[in-house]
């Protein structure tokens, strides 16, 4: 492996753990209300999926849009990493009251749950599709990080009342706007 492979493999890597950090942080919140192992498998299987589906989509139309957009596509890229990344690091500072009362380990719930904690591998999949970056690689590295991210969550909410929450989705955000600004740089 070059060490131009070895860096890219390095930049997906913390991608997929930046992302990974929302499941990781909202399944401690979730994994607070006491699940079983059965629904703690079943979220996390979810959110991988999702974690996988999202920069699919993602990487196709940024792929398209590379094609018929060129230079301008890399810059619209870098700057939705960055948007993603600012909006990350203040949902987490951010204080929010309202509970929403849908069962989030299951049915409708679950997919919604598992959308929102995915939908920032939509845009980082655009992104990445703008710079061409490996799909097989991508989808491989987002899936498995963001379900073992999200189980670790769960189970560490299950035994702990208060941990890391918003400060894990804070991390996540920063990384993010890092990498949007070397992708502009």
């Amino acid at each position: 492996m070059t060490a131009w492979m070895e860096g890219e493999v390095i930049t997906l890597l913390l991608l997929a753990v930046a992302l990974g950090m929302d499941a990781f942080s909202l399944g401690i919140g979730l994994g607070m209300q006491g699940l079983t192992k059965k629904e703690i498998i079943r979220v996390s299987f979810t959110i991988a999926v999702f974690h996988m589906v999202m920069p699919l989509t993602g990487m196709y139309l940024g792929i398209f849009f590379h094609r018929y957009v060129g230079e301008l596509a890399k810059i619209v890229g870098a700057v939705l990493l960055i948007i993603l990344g600012l909006q990350m690091i203040w949902n987490a500072w951010r204080v929010n009251d309202s509970t929403p009362k849908l069962d989030r380990t299951a049915g409708f719930g679950l997919l919604l749950f598992a959308a929102s904690v995915s939908i920032d591998a939509f845009s980082v999949g655009l992104s990445l599709g703008l710079f061409e970056a490996p799909i097989g690689l991508v989808l491989a590295m987002f899936g498995v990080i963001g379900g073992l991210m999200a189980a670790i969550g769960l189970l560490i909410g299950n035994r702990v009342s208060s941990l890391l929450g918003e400060y894990g989705e804070a991390v996540g955000g920063l990384i993010l706007l890092v990498f949007g600004l070397k992708f502009l740089f």
